[in-house]
């Protein structure tokens, strides 16, 4: 499948939802001008989810994560908030900062707010740009804990995906020399393990949470030999 076929196919997505969610906004005061063309929109997140310092953070991770709330929605209090988040959790990304999720989270408040989407759902998709930081949901937290157990169901792959995932993480880092970015990932992979749950919603936890720490454990025995 070639790449434009596959963006093509995310730009129908969001432009589908974006529909959506501004079907459900309430009508009130005067009639406003024409809402902006979603697929600009699209176009522009679909852009930042290419560039050249992705490996890991692409748009195959923004379609895994898509499809994986899709499987999770019936979880979530309001499912096309978790996907909206979904599309702007990582749209600003770039591994040599540490402010990306909040980056992230003001270009959902400023594209969202042009785009029509009303103030109460921007800023729901914003508080879960950001809780991507932590991946630590609050209890009853469902919005959050779909999106957060979406962005970690890689954890929960094939021990041949995992090594893929951990390499294009390897590669996101190429710029970072082999000593300090085994200390970091270690950290970060320690943080994961200190985790009460890794996943949150019920099916996470039954079909993702043991293959998941299993295969953290085992990253962090090759970083650690």
């Amino acid at each position: 499948m070639s790449t434009t076929r596959t963006d093509d196919g995310l730009l129908e997505r969001w432009t589908a939802l974006l529909a959506r969610v501004r079907a459900d906004a309430p009508a009130s005061g005067p009639a406003l001008d024409p809402a902006p063309d979603p697929a600009a929109y699209g176009a522009n997140l679909l852009a930042r989810w290419a560039e050249p310092q992705r490996r890991y953070h692409t748009t195959d991770h923004l379609r895994a994560v898509l499809d994986h709330v899709d499987a999770l929605a019936g979880h979530a209090a309001d499912p096309d908030a978790v996907r909206l988040a979904a599309w702007f959790h990582d749209a600003v990304y770039r591994p040599d900062r540490s402010e990306n999720e909040e980056r992230s989270a003001h270009l959902a408040e400023r594209a969202l707010a042009e785009a029509g989407v009303p103030a109460d759902r921007t800023a729901e998709v914003a508080r879960l740009v950001r809780l991507t930081a932590g991946h630590d949901p609050a209890p009853g937290d469902t919005n959050g804990e779909v999106l957060c157990d979406a962005d970690l169901a890689v954890l929960a792959g094939s021990p041949e995906a995992y090594a893929h995932y951990a390499a294009a993480v390897r590669q996101e880092y190429g710029f970072v020399p082999d000593d300090a970015f085994r200390a970091g990932r270690k950290q970060v992979l320690h943080q994961l393990l200190a985790l009460p749950h890794l996943f949150r919603t019920p099916y996470g936890r039954t079909h993702w949470e043991r293959t998941a720490r299993h295969n953290v454990r085992a990253e962090l025995d090759l970083l650690s030999a």
